[in-house]
């Protein structure tokens, strides 16, 4: 119970919010970089060229890595046959085994191929859009 004698508390005053600090020029200097970059790449100017060149050079080992791949998987086969030619006498499930690598083990390696050079080559992709939009530092 409240009684007359004992002291009211005074009411509290709002708490201000805590400052926050902004400083407008780290701000305009990452857009003056990335617009600065990006205007580069649609001027073609020598550091946009480079940048361009740089992602048809990844692409392009990309590209041939994956066919080296290809080539030797499939056209080892042939070679494999030639050098074991007991191995294309082997039946598996009354059908000779390079009849079965070359007709049915074939597709699902060639779209494995193309699913990671599509993942890979998207990558490269996206590691030059990240390039040309990093902020400076």
């Amino acid at each position: 119970m409240v009684t007359a004698d004992d002291p009211v508390p005074a009411p509290r005053a709002p708490q201000p919010p805590p400052r926050a600090r902004i400083v407008l020029a780290e701000v305009s200097r990452r857009d003056d970089r990335a617009d600065r970059t990006r205007a580069e790449l649609t001027q073609q100017t020598r550091v946009g060229e480079t940048l361009v060149r740089g992602l048809v050079r990844a692409q392009l080992t990309l590209a041939l890595r994956l066919s080296l791949v290809v080539l030797i998987g499939l056209g080892g086969l042939p070679w494999l046959f030639a050098i074991a030619p007991s191995l294309g006498r082997v039946t598996v499930l009354g059908v000779n085994l390079p009849w079965l690598l070359l007709g049915v083990v074939a597709f699902p390696f060639l779209i494995t191929v193309g699913w990671a050079y599509v993942r890979l080559a998207e990558r490269n992709e996206q590691d030059f859009t990240d390039l040309v939009q990093r902020p400076e530092r």
